[in-house]
């Protein structure tokens, strides 16, 4: 079995480390390869680390306009490969062609903006601050940088930072997650044939010893991360402990309101799609859905339909809505947690448990599910179950709602169907999430916007994407120059 390879210093490099892991097919559980997976992964992050210190002594030096020329090609590679890149997806991550399709289209998008880096880094100039005196304002890389990365989309969250990093002239290494790491690998094949130069970009595969080797090598600068809010304070803590910038985000509970004035059927395919796409594996999946007044027994009914029609199976195959969640762990987990949602009192309207997909049983499966009457001071309403369940909750009214979901912890996003103007501007104004969604399901932002997110669901202080990535990988500095006027004068 195929044990991958670091690409360190521009050339595919295999680790000593001699314990592995098996990348498992999760509609399957066909083992795929083997990623390396222990202690001396740290020692493969320092050399990698090594040489993109000295990389970026150089490439830093590289104007603007030469470091995004090898973007455009990037973008074209990832584009003539994205059926290919998107068949790894759904193979090592379960969620549907068509879904794994829209994720890479995502990773393109940052690429295309990150390409108009000459602009974003545009310096800021006053002239005669004072007499004879100019001040002007420069942004300049970092260094050696790195992003780990989670395992619900192996495609498009490098690409939060990668293209940016790079563009800001700074080096860029990459660790993906040991549970999905084909998908990377394939990337990096694309990525050799821009010919930049060695060191640039580094691929380190491993797990946890891998992580805090990031988070402690002296030479990295900023650490970039997506995952569980447990993990996201363990990255902050450490890393801003050792000096460096952080962006880490966390995970969600991400609440839905209706009120009676949405469009019923179009708002039911909208939240069924953002509660079960990706088989409830993304951080802007809908969980919590709250309706408003007396229109419960409508939506519910049509909740219900909807969800009980949505067909499970192999994401390969192109029929299917909704694929496995990532592990046999992961099953377990959600199963446990909806058991405990009935322990709290709730009601099951659709139960996915024990799914049995002809053709792959061994997968790890669950159908869409519905909860309803849980306590609002439950556990299960608190809880991210990154699976495909919805719980439901009947409020009275849009302040109640509002309250509900100020009251959450998490802040990812937050949104509300609706055709009054005044309400959606007053949840837009009020709802303290970082992604507000106006009959919008899942408020993902284009690229040319920061991926926003508040309380803990992020921790620190600039959000991957757009302008927010220039800042998060560029320092400011400040000149202030006066020239001696009998200098002046002899030109």
């Amino acid at each position: 079995m195929n044990k991958l390879k670091n690409y360190i210093n521009g050339a595919w490099t295999a680790s000593d480390e001699k314990n592995t892991i098996d990348v498992i097919n999760p509609a399957t559980q066909e083992v795929m390869a083997k990623v390396p997976y222990g202690s001396d992964t740290s020692e493969d992050l320092a050399l990698a680390a090594d040489t993109a210190d000295t990389a970026f002594q150089s490439w830093s030096q590289v104007p603007v306009m030469q470091r995004v020329q090898p973007l455009y090609k990037l973008k074209f590679l990832l584009e003539e490969n994205l059926e290919d890149l998107a068949k790894t997806i759904t193979m090592e991550c379960g969620k549907t062609l068509a879904e794994s399709r829209g994720e890479l289209q995502r990773a393109i998008e940052n690429v295309e903006v990150a390409c108009g880096m000459p602009v974003m880094m545009q310096s800021e100039f006053s002239e005669n601050i004072a007499s004879g005196i100019d001040e002007f304002m420069i942004r300049q890389p970092l260094g050696v940088c790195a992003s780990i990365s989670p395992f619900n989309f192996p495609g498009m969250i490098p690409f939060w930072f990668l293209p940016y990093a790079i563009a800001a002239g700074n080096t860029f290494i990459i660790k993906p997650s040991e549970k999905v790491p084909l998908t990377m690998d394939k990337v990096f094949r694309l990525i050799e044939q821009l010919n930049l130069p060695k060191g640039v970009i580094s691929l380190v595969h491993g797990g946890k010893e891998t992580v805090d080797a990031i988070l402690d090598h002296p030479k990295i600068k900023a650490i970039s991360f997506v995952g569980s809010t447990k993990v996201a304070k363990y990255i902050y803590a450490r890393g801003a402990a050792n000096g460096k910038r952080v962006q880490a985000q966390g995970g969600a509970k991400n609440p839905i309101v209706i009120l009676p004035d949405a469009d019923i059927e179009m708002s039911t395919q909208i939240i069924t799609d953002s509660t079960f796409g990706c088989a409830g594996q993304r951080c802007l999946a809908a969980s919590n859905i709250i309706t408003v007044g007396d229109n419960n027994g409508s939506i519910k009914e049509s909740l219900y339909e909807s969800a009980k029609k949505r067909t499970t199976g192999n994401g390969m195959d192109e029929t299917i809505e909704m694929g496995p969640v990532i592990t046999q762990e992961s099953k377990e987990r959600v199963s446990y947690l909806i058991d405990q949602g009935l322990n709290e009192g709730g009601k099951l309207l659709l139960d996915g448990r024990n799914a049995n997909i002809p053709g792959v049983e061994k997968g790890n499966f669950i159908r869409p599910t519905i909860i309803e009457n849980l306590p609002l001071d439950g556990a299960l309403l608190k809880t991210e179950i990154f699976g495909p369940v919805m719980s439901l909750i009947q409020l009275n009214t849009i302040d109640d709602a509002l309250q509900f979901v100020n009251n959450g912890s998490y802040g990812n996003m937050a949104c509300i169907f609706t055709s009054s103007g005044a309400n959606a501007r007053k949840f837009r104004s009020l709802a303290n999430a970082g992604n507000i969604g106006i009959n919008i399901g899942v408020a993902a932002p284009m690229a040319q916007f920061p991926f926003s997110g508040w309380k803990d669901s992020f921790f620190g202080d600039l959000h991957g994407q757009g302008r927010h990535a220039v800042e998060f990988f560029t320092q400011t500095k400040v000149v202030i120059e006066r020239w001696p006027k009998e200098w002046s004068r002899k030109f």
